[in-house]
């Protein structure tokens, strides 16, 4: 923890450079900051708002001369893994949201250049307002997240240009002495290679900067794919459980045979596919809270929900994606019940005309359908909140402001995000952990397996709980916990951890324990920046007192 004249000194330097709107006391900085999903708390030492990347050096140098440590965020959306939170409490949250110039776009080879507060949202909208055919790279996350934020984390998503950091080239980064880093391409060669050439010359460094605390990214580049002709979405359900592990064989066949033109492919449970078309139900639930298997079965039937529903997308030409139908339809016969191919135009005009059917029947389809139709407006690169409303089934609580903020509405999640390699047996033992571990400790699993590739799943198991409820809070903890000790066991291991899973992450470490110990004594000596983040807590810096 820094000496509080310390502090108080840098935060009369910091209002010098920042004004006084642009630095927030312990208090404000709770207040504005503190809202979170898991259930833990952190003592947050301030917050700087920053409205220009020439603002991060002097800030940082600040810091560092006083030695207080900051936490740099980009939107601070970063739900189910901290949000805004820091790993170590008393650090400053160093808020990047305000920096959103889109400083280069090549329209030519579709490559843009922009700052950390630059979102789903405005991207699209400035590709749209100029006309641009290229899609954004979208997630579940929704419009207001940072795109670069998502990048450095590893994230994905289900367009063309499904791995995020793959897109990601050129960077610059303000490192914690306040010099600054640019590639070495980019120095020698020119900018513009650099935005196109991801590895550059020399000893790769970029990628040091992702999932790290290494330096604070200032400015990224990223490829994004070119709208294609055609976008489809392909929809099938498996009609037993017992046909999971067939499916996952042939799909993972599909991958390989139609690559670049198959995107991303989904598989969900019940569960899952019903937590996002369906109310929570109110009654019929067993002791614990959950769904038991004759209830699920009947809203299976109602909103005509398989134990398994895939989902993929087709993006290329309109020959190229009519000749994968016949391809596709071979390779699920047998498996694959009500095969349907939709474009994202095609599932808008079904749901509206399902509004005007009478009945519960027809709700309940006007309902699945307005669902899909948001869905598909994501694989077609134009994000929106569909996914996001998931952090709110079975909470009863409305948002509390304009848009969908889990933290800020007091929604309960956890991510459990392991990567899960695409082995029909492997794939079913996870399946059936998952399910054992998460109904033991009252958490409905909800279940999703989307490829990464032909080799491997990532799954997304948002452990939902009554935030407001300590027990609940608790029982979650202890469920993340063991679904991650079960699944080291089966192969299957997180791609990336919360603010609360670092130190369990670096106790499964020594050997890369060690190296990023050595990259930070080198790059960080007085641990300024995001302590305790993929690495150990330094001695100095923000420790808990």
């Amino acid at each position: 923890m820094p000496k509080p004249d310390a502090l108080r000194a840098a935060r009369e330097r910091w209002r010098a450079l920042l004004g006084e709107h642009g630095v927030l006391d312990a208090e404000a900085a709770q207040a504005d900051y503190g809202a979170d999903t898991l259930g833990v708390e952190r003592a947050i030492g301030g917050a700087l708002r920053l409205r220009e990347a020439a603002q991060v050096a002097p800030v940082v140098r600040i810091a560092a001369e006083f030695g207080v440590a900051l936490h740099p965020i980009s939107t601070g959306r970063n739900w189910g893994y901290g949000s805004a939170l820091p790993v170590c409490a008393y650090a400053v949250i160093l808020d990047l949201s305000g920096l959103q110039r889109i400083l280069d776009f090549d329209a030519e080879l579709g490559v843009v250049t922009l700052e950390p507060g630059v979102t789903q949202a405005m991207l699209a909208d400035f590709l749209d307002r100029e006309r641009h055919p290229f899609l954004v790279p979208v997630t579940g996350a929704g419009p207001q997240c940072s795109l670069i934020g998502n990048a450095l984390e590893r994230g994905y998503g289900i367009t063309p240009q499904a791995d995020h950091v793959g897109a990601l080239t050129d960077l610059e980064a303000v490192l914690a002495d306040g010099s600054r880093y640019r590639t070495a391409l980019r120095e020698a060669g020119g900018e513009d290679l650099a935005r196109l050439h991801r590895w550059g010359i020399g000893p790769y460094s970029t990628g040091l900067f992702t999932q790290s605390g290494l330096g604070i990214v200032t400015r990224a580049s990223l490829l994004l794919a070119r709208r294609p002709e055609r976008i489809e979405a392909l929809f099938f359900g498996l009609r037993e459980e017992r046909l999971l592990e067939p499916a996952v064989e042939r799909l993972r066949g599909l991958l390989q045979r139609l690559p670049g033109l198959l995107g991303g492919v989904n598989l969900m449970n019940r569960r899952r596919v019903l937590a996002m078309t369906a109310p929570h139900p109110s009654a019929g639930l067993n002791a614990q809270g959950l769904m038991p298997e004759r209830l699920l079965a009947e809203l299976g039937r109602q909103y005509q929900v398989a134990p398994w529903t895939g989902f993929a997308t087709l993006y290329g030409s309109r020959a190229l994606v009519r000749a994968a139908h016949g391809e596709i339809r071979q390779a699920l016969r047998g498996l694959a019940s009500r095969l349907v191919f939709l474009a994202p135009e095609r599932a808008t005009t079904l749901a509206q005309l399902a509004r005007v059917l009478p009945g519960g029947g027809g709700r309940r389809l006007a309902t699945t359908l307005g669902t899909l139709a948001r869905s598909l407006e994501l694989v077609a690169g134009r994000p929106n909140e569909t996914a996001l409303a998931l952090c709110y089934w079975g909470h009863g609580r409305a948002p509390q402001g304009p848009g969908l903020d889990p933290a800020r509405d007091g929604c309960g999640l956890r991510w459990y995000s392991p990567l899960v390699p695409m082995r029909p047996a492997q794939v079913r033992a996870y399946v059936d952990m998952v399910e054992r571990v998460a109904s033991a400790h009252g958490i409905e699993p909800l279940i999703t397996l989307t490829s990464l590739g032909e080799r491997l799943f990532d799954s997304t198991v948002p452990l939902l709980f009554q935030l407001d409820q300590p027990e609940a809070c608790a029982a979650a903890a202890r469920c993340q916990t063991e679904l991650v000790a079960a699944g080291r066991e089966l192969g299957c291991f997180p791609y990336r951890v919360g603010i609360d899973g670092m130190a369990d992450l670096l106790a499964r470490q020594q050997d890369a324990r060690r190296f990023q110990a050595r990259l930070r004594a080198a790059f960080d000596p007085q641990g300024i920046l995001a302590p305790g983040r993929y690495a150990d807590q330094p001695i100095t810096g923000s420790a808990e007192p």
